[in-house]
């Protein structure tokens, strides 16, 4: 393997282990705490958890490539692996439709690694104990500092600080706002997506017609 390619499963690996900061409470916790180690076995990172009552009742689980990807067939594989996990756990006390989903554009911010991949876009936040007497913060997303994330509000009232540091296990929500910027990027790294899905395709195609062809070795006479 090359130096470059040990580098990059190396840093996939490192995000697949990070922990998320922000979480869910109650029955959505406990749903998760079964999934999640599932989810990261098949190399997905869990995202985060949702029960509601829509429709009957609906577990949302929702899932992505260290890379911030997250496919169809991603989806499919996350689901058949879950399932059964789900009904030996029986953690819902009724009748559920399982879904499984990626983050979307307008997506879930709930590592470190996601306020620093999404610098310079807009984002919402919701901190579980007021800051400088409020808990809602709009604003661009600056960068992180240590386990904090720097926002630069747009929704700052005259005389109110621009520039605000938020712990982010603090946080009860934070999400992405879409805009055209953000859309652009997301087609972007999908693109991005399929293209190296496309290479990984191929190179499996390329060593599958090579061991193929690749000549067998006699098997060893007995005594000799």
């Amino acid at each position: 393997m090359a130096k470059d390619d040990t580098l990059q499963t190396n840093a996939a690996s490192n995000a697949s282990n990070e922990p998320r900061l922000i979480v869910e409470p109650g029955l959505p916790a406990r749903v998760a705490a079964i999934v999640e180690p599932v989810v990261e076995q098949l190399g997905y990172r869990l995202v985060r958890v949702r029960v509601s009552g829509a429709e009957g009742c609906t577990v949302q689980i929702m899932a992505e490539r260290p890379d911030g990807s997250m496919t169809v067939e991603d989806c499919e594989s996350v689901s058949r692996a879950i399932s059964p996990v789900l009904d030996v756990a029986d953690p819902i006390d009724q009748a559920y439709r399982l879904e499984i989903s990626s983050p979307g554009i307008d997506r879930p911010l709930v590592r470190k690694s996601d306020f620093e991949r999404y610098a310079g876009h807009l984002a919402k936040v919701e901190t579980a104990m007021p800051v400088n007497g409020r808990r809602r913060f709009r604003g661009v997303l600056i960068g992180t500092e240590g386990e904090a994330a720097r926002i630069r509000r747009d929704d700052a009232a005259e005389g109110e600080q621009v520039e605000v540091l938020l712990p982010i296990d603090e946080m009860s929500e934070a999400k992405l706002v879409l805009t055209e910027e953000l859309v652009a990027e997301a087609l972007r790294r999908e693109k991005s997506a399929k293209r190296k899905a496309r290479e990984a395709r191929r190179e499996i195609r390329r060593e599958q017609r090579h061991s193929r062809h690749r000549p067998q070795r006699p098997a060893a006479k007995g005594g000799e």
